[in-house]
C-alpha cells in the first residue's frame, strides 16, 4: 500500500526535487536509447554482410571444387579449431562480444599423395569457420542489443508516463491544498479580527 499524499510545504519540497531529478534523468536515458538502436542498426548490417560473405564462399567452394563428392580422398580432420578468444566491448553498460582471434590448425599432409584442389579446399575451410564464428558474434551482439533496449525503453515509459506526471499531479495536489488552506488562514483571520472588534465594541457600550 503506497504512503499517503502529505500535503504540506515539506512534501512539496520532497516532490520537486523528485521531479527535477527524474527530468534530468530522462535525456541520459534517451541518449543511452539512441545509442543502442545506432548499435544494433550496425550490427544487424554486419551480420547481413556476414551472412552473404558465408554463403558465397560456401556456393564458390561447392562450384569450384566439384570433386568435394569424391569420397575416395579423406577430408575428415585435416581443418581444426584449435582456440577462440573473445573479448567484451562495453556499450552504455551493456556488454557485447567481440570475436578478438581465431586459431585454426591444418593438419599436416602430403601434396604428393593428395589431388592438388586439397589446398584451396583447405583455405576455404579456415575461412568459412572463422566466417561462422564472426556470423555468431554478430547475432550474439543483435540479441544482447535488443535486450538492451527494452530494458532501456520500459524505463523510459516509466519516467515518462508514471513516475513524471505522478509527481507533477502530486505538486499540483499539495499546492492546491496549501493554497486552499492559506485562503482559509486569511478568512478565519478575518473573521476573528471582527468578532474581536465586535466583542471590543460591546464592551465600549456596556461602559456607557
Amino acid at each position: 500500500m503506497s504512503d499517503r499524499l502529505a500535503l504540506n510545504k515539506s512534501s512539496l519540497a520532497r516532490e520537486t526535487t523528485q521531479l527535477a531529478e527524474y527530468r534530468r534523468f530522462l535525456p541520459s536515458l534517451e541518449l543511452k536509447r539512441l545509442q543502442i538502436m545506432a548499435e544494433r542498426a550496425k550490427a544487424k548490417e554486419a551480420f547481413g554482410k556476414l551472412e552473404a560473405e558465408y554463403r558465397k564462399l560456401l556456393e564458390d567452394l561447392a562450384a569450384s571444387l566439384p570433386m568435394l563428392a569424391n569420397d575416395h580422398v579423406p577430408l575428415e580432420g585435416l581443418v581444426r579449431l584449435t582456440g577462440v578468444t573473445r573479448g567484451q566491448q562495453n556499450l552504455s553498460g551493456t556488454l557485447l562480444p567481440v570475436l578478438q582471434d581465431v586459431e585454426i590448425e591444418t593438419e599436416p599432409y602430403s601434396r604428393l599423395a593428395r589431388p592438388h584442389w586439397v589446398d584451396p579446399y583447405v583455405d576455404g575451410m579456415k575461412a568459412l569457420v572463422k566466417l561462422h564464428l564472426e556470423r555468431q558474434v554478430a547475432e550474439e551482439r543483435i540479441e544482447r542489443l535488443i535486450e538492451a533496449e527494452a530494458v532501456i525503453s520500459r524505463r523510459v515509459n516509466l519516467f515518462e508516463k508514471v513516475l513524471i506526471p505522478r509527481a507533477e499531479a502530486n505538486i499540483r495536489k499539495i499546492r492546491m491544498a496549501l493554497a486552499d488552506g492559506e485562503r482559509d488562514a486569511v478568512v478565519r483571520a478575518k473573521l476573528s479580527k471582527r468578532k474581536t472588534a465586535a466583542r471590543a465594541a460591546e464592551e465600549r457600550m456596556a461602559d456607557l
